[in-house]
């Protein structure tokens, strides 16, 4: 059994999209990220860079203890081979996966997460002039774009010549072109791609998780508004959790 700490983003539904393409089960411990539970103490443990997903695998490959695993690159390699799917193991079909799961995990995430980050900081007149920092990651978002479209030239896939969690990794992110201010007609073989993943069911049950998760915003308080945005802005080291230091004592 699986233990998925999960909230409903592109970074979450990877996760889910493996897992239910392999049938392996799992059960979603939610970690709503607005509301902060990332930096809990007990989460921490699991995954020290404060975000989700993140994994416990109670029969893990190799077998012994529970086995933990976060950021979502390292767990799609991980279920991929403890499956051995959707991961050929042939060198050069390999890292040709591998370089592709590296290139989303620090590219085309990142890039797009920080699109979305500073078009929000522009709406809040407080936070100055941000012009640059817009179309700096505006055109980064178009350059993403192009890098799909080059790696699917004459390839139905990203790697290997099979969907692989190459394909996996990359979908989630590519799916909100239109939010991100790309023209998808310039990009034609990532929407042709994007239509066929997108059609696969463990790929349709993934991306419509999302509304049971979400909370009312009537609901919240203006107080707890306030500290939510507190701790989820301008973030900086976290110091040990006192329960860490307790327990090592």
């Amino acid at each position: 059994m699986i233990e998925l700490f999960f909230w409903p983003t592109g970074n979450g539904k990877k996760i889910v999209i493996l897992l239910e393409e392999l049938g392996i089960p799992y059960t979603i411990r939610p970690v709503n990220i607005g509301r902060g539970d990332q930096f809990s103490a007990e989460f921490l443990k699991i995954s020290p860079n404060n975000r989700m997903p993140a994994i416990i695998d109670h029969d893990p490959l190799g077998g012994g203890a529970p086995l933990s695993i976060f950021e979502s690159g390292a767990i799609l390699l991980y279920l991929a081979e403890k499956a051995g799917r959707f991961w050929p193991q042939e060198p050069r079909k390999k890292y040709e996966v591998v370089q592709w799961v590296l290139w989303q995990s620090a590219n085309q995430g990142p890039k797009l997460g920080e699109q979305g980050h500073f078009r929000r900081a522009a709406e809040n007149p407080e936070n100055g002039d941000l012009a640059y920092a817009v179309r700096r990651f505006d055109n980064e978002a178009h350059r993403i774009f192009g890098v799909l479209e080059l790696g699917l030239f004459q390839k139905r896939y990203l790697a290997a010549g099979e969907y692989t969690i190459a394909d996996i990794i990359s979908y989630p992110w590519a799916t909100g072109w239109q939010a991100r201010g790309i023209d998808i007609a310039e990009f034609p073989r990532v929407k042709a791609w994007l239509d066929e993943i997108g059609a696969r069911a463990a790929v349709k049950k993934a991306m419509a998780l999302g509304p049971e998760f979400r909370e009312d915003p009537s609901t919240i308080s203006p107080e707890e508004k306030e500290r939510r945005a507190t701790i989820l802005a301008d973030q900086r080291a976290r110091k040990i959790p006192g329960e860490w230091q307790e327990a090592a004592e």
